[in-house]
């Protein structure tokens, strides 16, 4: 399929697609995810989920932040810092009480108490959000550079969440800067990327 040479194009192709899915398609696509994401040994193994809080037509992620809990892992929730590229990570025991961001992204309060590093657990995941990926791991976010700042120096497995429409061969718009992550899943296939 040839999409967009531009980032800015292809990022609205694929809002179009992923928004073209009734909320009930996205539903039972997001649970099938769900179930994969649970099932690898990654995310069993894990101590703590760096995870965003699905928002719009995302994948969900409140199922897995549900299981995350139930297992006895940390969840860390991250809040971005204006003006930079980089997001600080709080810990999260509930979903209330948190903040709306001016993108307008559910954020957890600037609580130092709270505030992780990704090297302070054993065996951490990261649910990773994206409008595309490719079967070498590749994303195409939103432009705001934040996972790129982040995966490089995460020591744990960084997992792609996409349902199938948003998933191609090979995105024709990476740049070098652009960082994959070491798995995609969706809902009827995970994918191991290049990481």
């Amino acid at each position: 399929m040839e999409l967009a040479k531009s980032k800015e194009g292809a990022r609205v192709h694929f809002k179009a697609v992923r928004e073209g899915l009734s909320a009930g398609e996205r539903r039972a696509l997001d649970e099938a995810i769900a179930r994969n994401v649970a099932a690898l040994p990654e995310f069993a193994a894990a101590d703590a989920v760096f995870t965003y809080l699905s928002f719009g037509a995302e994948v969900d992620t409140r199922g897995l932040i549900q299981r995350a809990w139930d297992a006895g892992k940390t969840v860390c929730l991250p809040r971005v810092v204006p003006g930079t590229r980089e997001m600080r990570w709080y810990t999260a025991g509930y979903l209330d009480g948190l903040v709306r961001s001016p993108f307008g992204v559910e954020e957890p309060p600037d609580d130092p108490t709270r505030e992780v590093l990704p090297a302070d657990f054993a065996r951490p995941v990261a649910l990773v959000p994206g409008l595309a990926f490719d079967r070498e791991g590749f994303r195409l976010g939103y432009g705001g550079g934040f996972y790129d700042a982040f995966l490089p120096d995460f020591p744990g497995a960084s997992i792609g969440l996409a349902r199938a429409c948003q998933l191609v061969d090979r995105l024709a718009v990476r740049d070098a800067h652009d960082v994959p992550v070491g798995l995609v899943c969706i809902e009827g296939e995970v994918i191991r990327g290049r990481r």
